[in-house]
């Protein structure tokens, strides 16, 4: 199977990954809110990396199969305890038969993805029915983290990379998905899963280079003179109190991240 830019991405985070990237109990249970109760329970983790969602998902009575395309990944997320069935596999060519599935979640990943369609596509065909969930940010929300402040480069190419929800909803009802619901995802201060906004409410976090280091935007799009100034001038509002008055100026009513809903009828 060729790599892809972002199996080498993740090939490359692949082993420290976990030491900062871990499910979120609020965030799994509303996964499963929005799986809303698949006939059989069998639910596809597309992108699944380490496999933390899909153990969660697990843990929680479901029969879940994690498939993603990087080989690190999918080799760490085995080695743990779990009933999770793993798969080495494209998002544009998933290695099931056709309507496999009762339901599908995606978390922080169709960013990644070249293009929505084919695997949106491909979701649709080894799905029977029932619901698709996705979390993602948008390219909106993202224009209003603070972090644009502080590291305007990395967060720039980021935000050039996340599709737009129009994007996202255009592509799900092309690959014959029907009606399309969304809910927006407000960080909360006891997150656990370190992904690129989690220090919304702790700036500190961002300082730390081993959470740096589990964030794409920062491992994949940010040179160190940009990471080394942007941390300087951000321990330095910290101790001063400045970064409230930033976090203020970035405040907007749109949330942090989305899930995104289609259902498969």
């Amino acid at each position: 199977m060729p790599s892809s830019p972002s199996a080498s991405l993740y090939d490359r985070l692949g082993q420290n990954y976990d030491s900062t990237r871990r499910a979120d109990p609020f965030i799994a249970s509303r996964l499963v809110h929005h799986l809303s109760n698949p006939r059989d329970g069998k639910i596809l983790d597309l992108a699944c990396g380490t496999g933390n969602y899909s153990i969660e998902l697990a843990k929680r009575g479901l029969i879940v199969t994690g498939v993603d395309n990087s080989e690190r990944m999918i080799e760490t997320a085995s080695q743990k305890q779990s009933n999770v069935s793993w798969s080495l596999g494209d998002a544009e060519a998933l290695p099931f038969e056709d309507e496999t599935f009762s339901g599908a979640i995606c978390a922080l990943a169709i960013h990644h993805f070249k293009a929505l369609d084919k695997p949106f596509q491909e979701i649709f065909r080894v799905m029977r029915n029932g619901q698709f969930v996705i979390f993602t940010a948008t390219s909106g929300q993202m224009k209003g983290y603070w972090l644009n402040d502080y590291f305007p480069e990395a967060m720039r190419k980021s935000v050039d990379q996340m599709p737009g929800l129009d994007q996202v909803k255009t592509s799900l009802s092309q690959a014959g998905f029907g009606k399309i619901e969304t809910e927006i995802y407000e960080i909360q201060p006891d997150l656990r899963d370190r992904f690129l906004y989690s220090g919304k409410h702790n700036p500190g976090l961002y300082l730390d280079p081993t959470i740096r280091a589990g964030i794409s935007t920062f491992s994949n799009f940010a040179n160190l003179d940009e990471v080394r100034r942007g941390c300087l001038r951000l321990e330095e509002d910290i101790i001063s109190g400045a970064i409230q008055d930033v976090i203020k100026k970035f405040e907007h009513p749109n949330g942090d991240y989305l899930f995104v809903i289609p259902r498969k009828e």
